[in-house]
Order: structure tokens, then sequence, then C-alpha cells
């Protein structure tokens, strides 16, 4: 006899325990997309629903990529063991039935817009890393993607209502592109073991643009596209893009920014949208010089500098604009070579030469001699300084003093007799921000030092008397704020960039300037931001343009690419990222500035630094995810904590450990990316 709590159950039973899941099938051809109602139990497991999905459809073609993306929780259901179950799916679940590869259209730094197939089932992080697979840019944890604002958009519907010219746009098709199937890629010029790889057709050393990726689809077009410079913007376009931009306006535009964690389809649900890869850390390792070796990256890198000074996006003087201009000019003229631009001809046995080069400043070999001493014996510079300190009501005057600058502080006596007594100030710069107050025409060298103390920042002029003096003395003060001494291999390369860019500031009036001017082939206003335009009549523009030009003109391209590069990051507020936050016990909105090694709170109205934290004297950072409160602790029992107002704080909490992963790299680790480490900096509450 069957025990009373014991049931048969029947095939119909069966069939109650199902129930109907709605999908929908995005289908690339519109006619063919269409809500499907499956029934199925929750025991099926995912692959089973997209089998019963296809049969159901019964179209004859390759659905291998299509998978299901889950509307209500944001995610794809790419695990097809799952049962449904598992995964959490009941009958209000909205599924999509839609291809993981879709178009994306990308506005590069220089303004070129790329269109290419894109996995957007990957997170942004792996998105761009690929991306950068297919366009031959190393070091893709340095790049993110950026959303344009929605103001952005209406702005440019409502010029182009007016404008009766209908607009076209050069887009490089890279269609055919495979970002996350096919063979694995070429590990590009050289191996790791620094063998160079050669074309199998001819034998000749392969161009390492070609081979850093063999299945780029670049290597199927030119591949020199990414890698030449624009011509420069005319007036009215320069006009029509530039906008005067307060810190706060800044702070607005960066909420743009995607943290790296994100699924790519649930910040772009559209196939074809408009994107700009912008730099999320600027925080550049290893440029190689070689012509080809790093050309896209390069290149890219210039583009975004140029931008970046032409819209004034980034603060420099006058005279820093000119040798900018002049650079620019410089360029461009080379650009549009012919023999320039013709990679395939360059000698490949250069670039060899170049890298293996590379390779023994890396591993610094034939210095042993000097190691020891420069463990034991730490440099230091003595010399006669002036020395001001501004306080309301008093005049700007300067007071020479004997200064001694070792370790990673100044001090500073009466004269250089009392150096063995008493200083009358000891100053350091760890942490302390160094601003360049220089006017080589005026023979004027200054340095301006922001040294962090409890209740703000110390504000300390120096005056040195000649460039070589400045020189040494401000590379010693920008180590010296990282918290490195001048025993640094770094400290004489810095000391000899900072000659060389006052030496580009030096120019004089020459009867060349006269003559080139009457055969002049520039617009000057193309060179400089529209403000600075504005000051000068176009002729005296391009005499002093071309005046600055006479210390650039025997440079090749891709040196006078770098040192614009290397002119840019030398501006104080180079790798500055703005947000709008409040901090804890603060009763108004303060904008926070985050650079690659240190995080500044400025005053939001009118823009003066408060106080400067060092990444480096950080010992913890945590986000309480309930009230979007960023807390973090350092050194010297200091603390702060802050709740970011426009942008959400995982994107600053990414920024931080963004910026601590790649101080994490050394200059003799290969291209393998630690992405488990990555996210273990930037992943919070995941």
């Amino acid at each position: 006899q069957t025990p009373a709590f014991a049931t048969m159950l029947s095939s119909s039973d069966f069939t109650s325990a199902s129930w109907d899941l709605m999908v929908h099938v995005a289908h690339p051809n519109e006619e063919e997309q269409k809500d499907v109602t499956l029934r199925v139990s929750g025991d099926l497991h995912v692959g089973g629903v997209m089998l019963k999905l296809v049969e159901q459809i019964n179209i004859s073609q390759d659905w291998s990529d299509f998978a299901l993306w889950w509307e209500q929780k944001n995610c794809w259901l790419l695990k097809t063991h799952w049962t449904l179950d598992k995964c959490g799916v009941q009958a209000d679940a909205k599924l999509l039935f839609t291809p993981q590869h879709k178009m994306l259209r990308l506005r590069l730094p220089n303004m070129k817009t790329v269109r290419l197939r894109v996995s957007f089932s990957a997170v942004v992080f792996k998105a761009v890393s690929d991306i950068c697979k297919i366009l031959n840019i190393r070091r893709s944890e340095e790049l993110s993607l950026l959303k344009p604002s929605g103001d952005s958009f209406k702005k440019k519907k409502k010029k182009d209502k007016n404008n009766k010219e209908p607009i076209t746009e050069d887009i490089l098709n890279l269609e055919s592109s495979p970002t996350s199937s096919g063979p694995p890629v070429s590990p590009g010029l050289y191996s790791k073991t620094m063998t160079p790889m050669y074309d199998p057709i001819n034998g000749t050393p392969a161009s390492s643009t070609m081979t850093w990726f063999s299945d780029s689809p670049l290597t199927e077009q030119n591949c020199s596209i990414l890698a030449i410079s624009q011509p420069p913007p005319t007036p009215e376009m320069l006009a029509d893009v530039y906008q005067s931009r307060s810190l706060v306006d800044k702070a607005k535009l960066n909420a743009g920014g995607h943290v790296s964690r994100l699924l790519l389809f649930s910040i772009y649900r559209r196939e074809h949208l408009w994107e700009e890869p912008a730099s999320g850390h600027l925080f550049c390792a290893d440029l190689f010089p070689s012509t080809v070796y790093d050309a896209v990256r390069i290149n890219q890198l210039y583009e975004q500098a140029r931008w970046a000074i032409l819209l004034e996006e980034i603060d420099c003087t006058e005279e820093e604009m000119l040798i900018f201009a002049a650079l620019q000019y410089h360029i461009s003229k080379l650009s549009l070579s012919a023999d320039i631009q013709d990679f395939a001809k360059e000698s490949e046995v250069d670039e060899v030469e170049a890298a293996l080069s590379n390779l023994e400043v890396t591993l610094e070999g034939g210095k042993a001699d000097n190691t020891l001493e420069d463990i034991t014996d730490i440099p230091k510079l003595a010399d006669n300084l002036k020395l001001f300190r501004p306080k309301k009501l008093i005049l700007k005057a300067f007071k020479q003093y004997w200064f001694v600058f070792k370790d990673t502080s100044i001090t500073y006596f009466k004269n250089k007799e009392l150096e063995q007594g008493e200083p009358v100030e000891k100053l350091n710069l760890r942490g302390c921000e160094v601003v360049p107050d220089v006017n080589v025409a005026g023979r004027k060298f200054g340095i301006k030092l922001l040294i962090p103390v409890a209740d703000g920042m110390n504000e300390v002029y120096l005056r040195c008397d000649h460039e070589n003096q400045y020189a040494r003395w401000m590379a010693a003060c920008v180590l010296a704020s990282k918290g490195r001494t001048m025993a640094d291999s770094s400290y004489q390369p810095e000391v000899l960039d900072i000659l060389s860019f006052l030496r580009m500031k030096n120019w004089n009036s020459a009867s060349q300037v006269a003559s080139s001017l009457e055969n002049m082939d520039m617009t000057p206003e193309c060179f400089v931001s529209p403000r600075c335009a504005k000051k000068h009549k176009s002729k005296q523009l391009a005499a002093r343009i071309l005046e600055a030009h006479q210390n650039v003109a025997q440079m090749p391209l891709v040196e006078a690419k770098l040192r614009f590069i290397q002119a840019w990051q030398s501006l104080p507020e180079f790798g500055l990222t703005y947000y709008l936050v409040r901090f804890k016990g603060s009763k108004k909105d303060d904008i926070l500035g985050i650079s690659y090694n240190r995080l500044i709170r400025i005053d939001a109205a009118i823009g003066v630094p408060i106080t400067t934290w060092r990444f480096t004297n950080m010992k913890q950072w945590n986000v309480n995810w309930e009230i979007r409160q960023v807390a973090i602790e350092f050194d010297q029992n200091v603390s702060i904590a802050f709740t970011c107002l426009s942008a959400n704080c995982k994107i600053v909490h990414e920024y931080i450990g963004g910026y601590i992963f790649l101080s994490t790299r050394s200059k003799d680790q290969n291209e393998t990316l630690d992405e488990d480490l990555f996210h273990k900096l930037t992943g919070g509450q995941e």
C-alpha cells in the first residue's frame, strides 16, 4: 500500500512546474527581430535555452557569437552549463538574445575616427586592451573610454542645423578586426629574448608596427595611418571647439569616465555610438624613440597633448605656448614631406640598434664602477640663492641666503661661513608642489615651492642667477618632491631635459625671421589657443613662432614629438583629473585633483591649492559604499574623508588604485599585464 505522504507525479504535473520565458531576439537584420516565448523549467541549463531558441527561430546562420543578456541584472549569462534556477532566472526575467561582438566607433586623440568590432560581453578594461591590440598601442592600462556628455551632442546638433554643408566624417573601417577570437597575437618586433622577427617574404627585419600584432587589420592597410599627425586645425575649427572652462566645469566633464570592471554592454546599448578614448591614467611608461616601434602611441600622445594645449585644458605661460606652437609648426612641416611618411623605407637595422641600446640602458650595463659610490655618497648642492616668502601688505622682495640641498631637504643659512651652525630654516620637500617660475627673455629663473603643513600649504619662492644653476636646483626639487635624492639615476637626465627646454625658449630676433616671414607658408592662429591668438596681430604672432622655431628646426620628427610630450608633462597641471567633492566636516564644496603621484585639495572658488597628499605617504584607503564616502589614511596620523558630487565614487576609487598599480611597474618588466593585481586595487565592492 502506498504511504499517505507519497504521491505519484504524472506528465501533466511536470508541465505544471514549467513556465513561459520571454526572449527578445536582437538580430542584426531588423526584419528578423522579434519576441520569442519558450516553455522552460528551472532545471534547464542556459545552453538548452539557447538551443530551444535557435530551433524556434528556424533561421539557418552562424549563432555561435550570440548569447543571453539579462536586462534587470545587467549581466550576461555566459556560463551555459548553469541551470536557470542557479542563475536566478524566473518568469519575470527580460532576456535579450544578441551578438556579443558589435561595431563601435571611437574618436582617437588625433580626431581620427575608427570603426571596429569589439566584444560587448567583456569588461571595459579587457575591451580597451583588445582595442589597443588592434590599433598597435602598447600599455593599454594607461587608457580608458570617455563617453561625451549629452550637452556636447546637443550643441553639435544646434550647430549642424545652422550649417548648410553636409558633414562628412573620414572613418577608418577596421570591421574585420578579431578582438577575442583567432590565433594568439604576435609578441612584436622582438621576442622576450630580444630576437628580431623577420619578414617571411624578403627576409628583412619586419616593421614593428606591422608585427606587433600580426592579426591587426592595420597590417592590411597603411600601417602608418595612425602614426602620422593630422594637419593643423583651422582657426575657425579651433574657435568652434574652444570653450573656456573653470575647474568646476572640468570636474563635471570627468563624470563620463567608465569603471574598468563594468561590462561594455551595460554602458553602450547601441552598436553605433561616438566614443572618445582618453588617457585614464596619465603616467606614460617607457616611450621608445624608435621611429616605428612606438610610433602610434607616441603620435596619439602628441595629439592628445596638442589639443590639451590648443583648447587650454591645461594652463601654460605665453612663452611656453609659443614653444608648443613652434614644435607643432615643425612637426606639421615634417609630416607633410613624403620621405618621412614612408616608414617602410627606413633602416630597420637602426631600429634593432635602438632597441639594443635601450636594453643596455635598462640593464645599466657598464656602470658598475659607480654603483657603490651612488649608494654611499648622496650628492648635495650648495649655493647662494634668493628667497621670498609672500606675506600680506609686503612688497615682493628677495633676500639672499646660503642654501644647502641634501637628501630631500633644503637648509639655508645667513651666509656660507655659518653653514656648520644653526640654520635659519630647514624645508622638507617630500610631497611638496614644485612650480617653475621662469621667463628666459627676462632672465628670470625662479622656483615656486608649495610645501604641505598641518594647516595648509607653505609658499616659498627661490630665485636662481642663471639657467645652469636653475636646472640643477629645479631637478633636485622635483626629485625630492617624489621622495628621491640626487643619487637617483634620473637626476642628470632631468637636469638635461630642463636645460634643453630652456634653450628652446631662448630665441633671438634675426634676419632669418624677416626673410622667413616674406615666404611664410603658415597660418599662425592654427598653432596657438584662440585666446592667445586674440592678443597678437597675425604677423607679430608668426614672427614670434618663427623665432622660437629656430631652436627646434633641426630636430627629427619623432624627437620633436617626444620633446612636445615632455614639455607637456613638465607643466604644473599635467595629469590632474578634477572632481567636485565635499570633505568630511566641511560646509562647502572643494575640487579634488588626482594625479599619478598625489591628491590635491583645491579651493573651488579661487582655484588655489589648499593641501597636497602624496601616494607614497598613503597607508590605506577604503570606500563606504552605502554613503559613497572615500576615506584615506596617511602617515603621521593624517586622515581625510570625502564624498564625490560630480561623479560616481567608484571612478575616484579606481583612479587612486589605478595610479598605484601603474607605480608598481618597472622598466625591466615585459609587456604582460597583471590584470588580477589591477582588479584587486580597483575592484571595490565587487
